[in-house]
This record gives C-alpha cells, sequence and structure tokens, in this order.
C-alpha cells in the first residue's frame, strides 16, 4: 500500500501543471501573424494596382472581406491551384467552390456575386470597341463567363459595322458533349439586331477550357 499511495503522491502533486501567468499579453501577441501580411498586400495593391498582384493575391483581397478572421493565403492558393486562374475561380459554379476547405455556402454565393459584378464590367468594356483587333480580351471574356459550365452552350457575340458588340447572347445549352446549332436562328437574331456580323463561341466542358469561335458575316 505504501508504494501505491507514493506513486499517487507523485502524479498527484509531482506532475501538477504549472500556475497559468497572468501577464497581459501584448497588442503584437494577441494580433493575429497574417493581419500584417493584410496590411502589406493592401499597401502593395494601392501602390503598384492590380498588375503588382499575382491571382491568388488579387483573390486574398477579395477573401479578406469575406473570411474576415482567418489566414485566407493558403485558401487562395488552394482554389487558384483547383481552377487554374483568377477568372476561371469566379467562373466555377458554387458546388466546386465548396469543395476547397475553407469556402462555405455564404462565401461561395458571395463569390459567384463579384464574377456577376466581373461580367458585367467585362461585357461593358467590350460594348462599343473593335472587339476583332483585341482577340485576347475577347477571350477572357469569354473565360469568365464559359470556362467551368458543365453543359455545351452556342454563344453568339453580334456585331456592328464598326465591330463593336450590340449583344452577347446564349442561343443554345446543350449536353456535356453536344449542343445544337441552327442556323436559321442565328441569322434571324442578327436581322433583328441589324448585326453586322457575329462571333460564335462555343465551349468544350470535357477539356480543362477550351473554346471554338468562328467569325461570321450576317448577310
Amino acid at each position: 500500500m505504501g508504494k501505491v499511495e507514493d506513486e499517487r503522491a507523485f502524479f498527484s502533486e509531482g506532475w501538477s501543471e504549472p500556475p497559468k501567468t497572468t501577464r497581459k499579453k501584448t497588442e503584437a501577441e494577441e494580433k493575429p501573424h497574417y493581419h500584417g501580411h493584410r496590411d502589406r498586400l493592401r499597401e502593395r495593391f494601392v501602390a503598384g494596382g492590380p498588375d503588382a498582384l499575382p491571382d491568388y493575391e488579387l483573390l486574398e483581397l477579395l477573401l479578406f472581406r469575406l473570411i474576415p478572421r482567418v489566414d485566407t493565403k493558403p485558401i487562395a492558393k488552394a482554389l487558384i491551384a483547383r481552377f487554374g486562374s483568377l477568372a476561371e475561380v469566379l467562373g466555377a459554379p458554387p458546388s466546386l467552390l465548396e469543395e476547397i476547405k475553407g469556402i462555405g455556402p455564404t462565401v461561395a454565393t458571395d463569390l459567384k456575386v463579384i464574377a456577376a459584378t466581373a461580367q458585367r464590367m467585362a461585357r461593358g468594356e467590350v460594348r462599343g470597341r473593335e472587339v476583332l483587333s483585341n482577340w485576347t480580351q475577347l477571350l477572357d471574356y469569354c473565360r469568365s463567363a464559359m470556362a467551368f459550365e458543365a453543359r455545351e452552350q452556342f454563344r453568339i457575340l453580334f456585331l456592328d459595322k464598326k465591330n463593336g458588340l450590340i449583344a452577347d447572347e446564349v442561343q443554345q445549352t446543350g449536353t456535356v458533349d453536344h449542343t445544337p446549332v441552327y442556323p436559321r436562328e442565328v441569322v434571324k437574331r442578327a436581322l433583328e439586331l441589324s448585326a453586322s456580323a457575329v462571333i460564335l463561341v462555343h465551349n468544350h466542358p470535357t477539356r480543362p477550357f477550351s473554346i471554338t469561335h468562328d467569325h461570321a458575316l450576317a448577310h
């Protein structure tokens, strides 16, 4: 019995936790490590503009407001690694966004609101310009709108005589690998809009990101 009692005394007293300190934490200790990173990132954006930051850091800036008390750098990097670019992250459906750790339904919805805003801006930038002289901008616009569509879309960009965009419309939506095209409907709509030319675009959901575009005059 004496040995057992000695062991109890050893474990109850000899191995008791040290008393917790009551020292008040400094401001630096209370502030999460990523707060300084957020401040520096904002300063770089203000000083150098969006071109000074890679896609994942621009995405971090967006996530700062959506997820205020979390280190968003690993989340932003995971999103870019999964989808490929900022445009493709914003173009991804909510169900795929939510597969990334840290992205819940609310944040996924907020990202889609940002995506819708970006698409409106892109449409406004393309509209009225000579889009045929700037294919890069046009393809970026199509990528943001169609990159992660689960089904093939047949999209038509209607142009005026100066190659300015009159309208952008989804004419047909098909299956994962097929969408019907009706030339009569294309021509009919082009005449309704008094379009001088059209750009026909369709995506390939079975490929990472691929679209086919053709330019044709509408008579």
